[in-house]
This record gives structure tokens, C-alpha cells and sequence, in this order.
């Protein structure tokens, strides 16, 4: 199967450039289920993607402070997040080094939403479910989590997919989206427009019509 790879076009720091390898490996031992993304602490962006299915680009902010991260950490998780089209994701992080200085973040994404459904089926069988509170404030921690979340209760709400939405129903859900604060982080627009498959301006144009100045862009 053919591997998918993304490199920063300004290029690597020389101690990050030595894991890409490593990336590579780990992808090609889970392909297809493995996403695996590299991060410079220097920059605090996201340097190198390989077999990548979620909508992280290149360049675009770490977040590191969304996973409350600290220099003395060596392994951060294993812990569980969303991917923007609702697959369940197992994640892992290391922490890289240079002399004892922390340089880098290199982050596991593993898709486990198969093994999900099957243990949704079971529990099905043998227990009731139980409704789940939303958190007090929604996008308070980590931004592409909570919109993601949001997204695909919205969408379950109404019987539908991301691929379902038609212009009118992204322009609902985009509105929806901001009267609960999610255009409030960094780049969070960019990220939006990427998941529901709609251009920047198209975001900004629907929120100036619902009279919301989304500022995460």
C-alpha cells in the first residue's frame, strides 16, 4: 500500500531530521491504521506527517499546551481523542531529545474505531446506555477534540455524516459552531474549512451572515 508522506518545505532541524526514519517505520509496521506527526518545540508546528488521515497539515500549530505538556515528560498517554470524521483514535506521544533538552514531540495516532465497533455491539447486548453530560465549558482543552466531538453529535443528531452535509447545513453547523465558541482558538477556522470541505472566506462569509467574527483564524 502506498505510503502517504508530508515534509516541511523549509526543511527539519538535523536532530528532528534523524526520527523522520523512525516515523516512517512505525507508519509502514500499522499501515493503514498508524498515523504518525512530528513536532518542533522550537516552532511549536508540526514539521512531518506520515500516512496521515486526519486534516493535520504541515506548518500549522502543535498545540502542546492543549495536552498540557512539560519539558521534564518523557511519555505522554496513551490517551484517546476524535478524528474529524468520528473514527476513534489511540494515541501516544514521546518526548525527543538532544543533549538533554527537549526538541521534539513525536505523536502516535493509532485508528482503533473498528475495534470500537465491535465492543459497541457487545456492550449493547449487555448493558443500558447512559447519557453523558457535555463538559461546562465546551472548548476549553484541547480545540480540534471539541470540534470534532461537536461536530459528530451534531451531525448524529440529525441522522446525517459529514459527507451528507449539503451548503445549507454547513452553513447551520459553522453558525452552531461559533455561537459555542469554537472559532475562539488559534487557526480553528483553517481547521473547520478543512473538515467540512469548505474554503476560508466560504467560513468567514457564513459567519458574517450569522453575525459571528469568528477570531481563530
Amino acid at each position: 500500500m502506498r505510503k502517504s508522506r508530508q515534509t516541511a518545505k523549509s526543511g527539519l532541524a538535523p536532530e528532528l531530521a534523524a526520527y523522520t526514519d523512525v516515523c516512517d517505520a512505525i507508519a509502514l509496521l500499522f499501515q493503514p491504521y498508524a498515523e504518525v506527526v512530528l513536532h518542533d518545540l522550537a516552532t511549536e508546528t508540526v514539521v512531518y506527517l506520515t500516512n496521515t488521515f486526519s486534516k493535520r497539515e504541515l506548518g500549522e500549530p502543535s498545540l502542546i499546551q492543549e495536552i498540557d505538556f512539560k519539558p521534564s515528560d518523557r511519555i505522554i498517554g496513551p490517551y484517546e481523542k476524535v478524528n474529524w470524521d468520528g473514527r476513534r483514535i489511540k494515541s501516544v506521544s514521546a518526548v525527543l531529545r538532544s543533549d538533554g533538552k527537549a526538541i521534539g514531540i513525536l505523536c502516535i495516532n493509532v485508528d482503533v474505531s473498528h475495534f470500537h465497533a465491535v465492543i459497541s455491539t457487545l456492550e449493547a447486548l449487555v448493558s443500558v446506555p447512559q447519557a453523558q453530560e457535555k463538559p461546562a465549558s465546551l472548548f476549553k482543552d484541547d480545540w480540534h477534540e471539541r470540534v470534532n466531538e461537536y461536530i459528530q453529535s451534531w451531525t448524529r443528531e440529525r441522522g446525517l455524516s459529514v459527507a451528507d452535509l449539503g451548503r445549507r447545513e454547513k452553513q447551520q453547523l459553522v453558525m452552531d459552531l461559533a455561537g459555542d465558541g469554537a472559532f475562539g482558538g488559534r487557526n480553528m477556522a483553517s481547521y473547520i474549512s478543512r473538515v467540512l470541505g469548505l474554503g476560508r472566506a466560504t467560513v468567514y462569509n457564513y459567519l458574517k451572515q450569522g453575525g459571528n467574527g469568528g477570531s481563530g483564524g
